[in-house]
């Protein structure tokens, strides 16, 4: 038996175990510096499996999806909702899982969130975009429907894009990737390497470039490309941008425009991981040049322009985060010309998977971990 002192010690041991954790005990910081600001990286929730899109509340809290397969919604103080009820059942497979995440634009009226995720089916999996109703009260997904799915599903945990934008015309911009079938990207007649635009209740928009073409698929809204993980507005033109991944380099920004060919197989500014050459080069006739690209890959994630006050020096430029190096990127901007590039949060070691503006002001980042966080971005 153990003594009175041995007995306190054991009290006192298990209350310091199970005490609660103060705001002050919970927050994680992190300083780094920029050509423009002294920065501080803050820990603003933990624990999230595999974090991979987020987007902000009216009340500023933020439903996240994890890749793992559940939707959560966080607060500004850290605290984590259960899982929503309602999320469908993903292919939990590699890259696969829940995805991206998207506010209706007129969300504060009719509650309704747009997830995409890999579709488990007949001949393996796709990309699939869920429109729902979000009920906070209930922490539930209701009145759930399929409104967009990658045909055929194929085998494999492979390149699912997945990056859902609204754009200014209410049009739901989804990208798909080619789901590791390089060979078939230049298919027309199937879902492979795609910017898809569709409405809110998927049907097809009367203005898109292939209506009534033969031997193509009316939802495209630009082709040839691999992996685009990224996609955001730009806040003065509101054309849709993208990023996505190459092979062994060749990542790219390009503004996707309707009926356009960029080219994956055919032309890339990588190289197969082999080493081997990738198709006919880095230009050929009746294929689009991307706006950016880097050589070697940074495996580019989720992108935002920056327009707060926050930050005023960096209002306009784009950021990328990196999977590959673990840190952010910033793409110094003039209009809508790329002028230089600066590497932020070295040191930071996290996989950044998704990049936002909060309505603070501030930049959040999602990293990509099975003991994942949401970060900001603050200047000190």
């Amino acid at each position: 038996m153990p003594g009175p002192k041995n007995r306190l010690a054991a009290v006192f041991l298990t209350c310091l175990l199970f005490a609660p954790v103060t705001a002050a005990q919970a927050t994680e910081t992190q300083d780094f510096n920029s050509d423009d600001y002294a920065l501080r990286i803050v820990t603003v929730a933990s624990g999230l499996r595999h974090p991979w899109g987020m987007a902000f509340l009216p009340d500023d809290r933020m439903i996240v999806t994890e890749r793992e397969g559940d939707i959560r919604i966080v607060a500004m103080n850290g605290n984590k909702s259960q899982p929503l009820k309602g999320v469908p059942d993903a292919y939990i497979r590699g890259q696969g899982g829940v995805l991206d995440v998207a506010l209706d634009p007129a969300f504060s009226e009719n509650s309704r969130v747009y997830v995409s995720f890999s579709e488990p089916g007949p001949g393996g999996a796709g990309t699939a975009v869920l429109r729902a109703t979000l009920d906070l009260a209930g922490e539930a997904l209701t009145d759930g429907e399929i409104i967009f799915r990658q045909e055929p599903k194929t085998d494999g945990g492979r390149h699912f894009g997945s990056r859902l934008v609204f754009a200014p015309d209410g049009t739901l911009f989804i990208t798909v990737g080619e789901r590791g079938e390089r060979d078939r990207t230049q298919d027309f007649t199937i879902n492979r390497g795609q910017v898809v635009r569709i409405n809110p209740d998927g049907t097809i928009p009367t203005d898109n470039p292939f209506i009534g073409v033969a031997g193509r698929r009316p939802e495209v809204w630009s082709y040839g490309h691999r992996n685009p993980q990224g996609a955001a507005l730009h806040p003065q033109t509101g054309r849709l941008w993208t990023v996505e991944h190459g092979a062994r380099g060749g990542d790219e920004i390009n503004l996707p425009e309707a009926g356009k060919n960029y080219g994956w197989p055919v032309i890339s500014y990588g190289r197969h991981y082999s080493g081997g050459k990738i198709g006919d080069g880095t230009h050929k006739s009746g294929y689009e040049q991307p706006l950016y690209y880097w050589d070697p890959s940074i495996a580019p994630s989720g992108m935002a322009f920056y327009t707060g006050d926050v930050f005023p020096q960096w209002r306009g430029d784009l950021f990328v985060g990196s999977l590959k190096f673990g840190l952010l990127v910033r793409l110094d901007m003039d209009g809508t010309r790329i002028t230089a590039e600066e590497r932020l949060l070295e040191g930071l070691d996290d996989r950044v998977r998704d990049v936002r503006q909060g309505p603070d002001g501030m930049i959040y980042l999602l990293t990509d971990d099975y003991d994942g966080r949401i970060l900001r971005l603050e200047p000190r």
